[in-house]
């Protein structure tokens, strides 16, 4: 998969949201939500029609050119928010996490933030930048796709559930556009025609004639998913309060955090069971059976997804905002490391295979299946 050069002209325009902050920080209209909520609606507005007057042929060609862009000024506020509630910085959005999203001043919101600001940032620069070169870019908005979504799921539902459901202000409705748009951008991803493979009917045979112990790190695959699935399966029991011992020993000894009232970690933990769990069982079968020509793409939007949600998990349970009783115990960063970060590299191990090898899960066309057949 080619990596695309990034957009210059969105990098220079979404750093505006530096001397932005900070102007709007010291406005005084800001110390009310709804000044809040109207304000930035306006500057995004404005700041639309700005990059519709100076990138109309990047635009026509591909309306996601104006979507990335506002959302790399957005990112840019997001990391300043993350860099601001760590002490990194001060004097900047402040007037946002006090009278706009005050949530965002959590654990996870501040890594939430982080990952919009770094990850999905270079996501939208390379895709807008894929888009002014006319270069493909389908990998990348799925993984982006995949990623966005799932801080979504868990984000919002922790925000109206969690001990934050009385601080939802104006500035919370901007989400709708928020949300909505980025599903019109997706389903745009998926309908883009997928990249050519060089892989020939002769190549496709071979490969899907092979068993699985023929396939060793298919077969690797197959048992790393079957675990992960179990795992998934155990924490989702022990967000439920499951009574067993092991589900007592695990909440309290290794991963408190699921007990924190912010909602976020057990909203988190029943995603991964309600969705992560089913893909886990339809990806060993079609690591075993060949022909699901629907796993390489469901693999880069799966890693998408995990990739946040551990990020944002790992770092919230071991950030100075969660309070003291819901970190993880020190005598249990080694396990609670190991098993998050193989729960998120696994899923990354599952796409990078599916890209480079991906003819075990092509479908033959109907003339290659005769032949097949009669081969055997």
């Amino acid at each position: 998969m080619d990596i695309p050069p990034l957009a210059g002209k969105i990098a220079a325009l979404s750093l505006a949201a530096l001397p932005v902050s900070y102007a709007l920080n010291y406005v005084s209209a800001l110390s009310h939500p709804l000044g809040v909520a109207l304000l930035s609606a306006l500057i995004l507005g404005q700041l639309f029609v700005a990059i519709y007057s100076l990138s109309r042929g990047e635009i026509y060609y591909d309306p996601h050119y104006a979507v990335f862009a506002v959302f790399a000024f957005t990112s840019v506020v997001d990391l300043l928010i993350a860099l601001q509630e760590d002490g990194y910085m001060v004097g900047f959005v402040e007037f946002y996490t006090k009278e706009g999203e005050p949530y965002l001043r959590t654990a996870h919101g501040v890594f939430i933030c982080y990952w919009n600001g770094i990850v999905h940032y270079l996501l939208y620069l390379a895709m807008a930048g894929a888009i002014r070169r006319r270069k493909r870019y389908r990998n990348l908005g799925l993984y982006w796709l995949g990623s966005f979504v799932m801080s979504i799921l868990v984000f919002l539902p922790g925000n109206i559930l969690g001990k934050y459901s009385s601080e939802i202000r104006p500035a919370f409705f901007l989400t709708i556009p928020y949300v909505l748009v980025p599903f019109w951008a997706g389903v745009r991803v998926f309908n883009q025609a997928q990249p050519p493979t060089c892989c020939t009917p002769n190549m496709v045979q071979e490969e899907q004639r092979k068993g699985l112990l023929q396939r060793p790190a298919d077969l690797a695959l197959v048992i790393y998913l079957i675990l992960a699935g179990f795992f998934t399966l155990f924490r989702g029991l022990v967000v439920l309060d499951c009574p067993t011992d092991a589900c007592f020993v695990y909440i309290y000894q290794y991963e408190p955090y699921l007990r924190d009232p912010v909602a976020y970690p057990k909203v988190q933990m029943l995603v991964y069971m309600f969705y992560a769990l089913p893909f886990y069982g339809l990806a060993a079968y079609a690591l075993i059976f060949p022909g699901c020509s629907w796993l390489p793409d469901w693999a880069l939007v799966f890693a998408g997804a995990i990739g946040q949600a551990q990020f944002s998990h790992m770092g919230a349970s071991m950030h100075l905002r969660t309070p003291f009783t819901y970190r993880v115990p020190e005598d249990a960063w080694a396990c609670f490391f190991v098993c998050n970060m193989l729960y998120a590299l696994g899923p990354h191990l599952l796409a990078y295979r599916c890209l480079l090898r991906p003819a075990f899960f092509q479908r033959l066309p109907p003339s290659s299946q005769v032949l097949h057949e009669k081969q055997h």
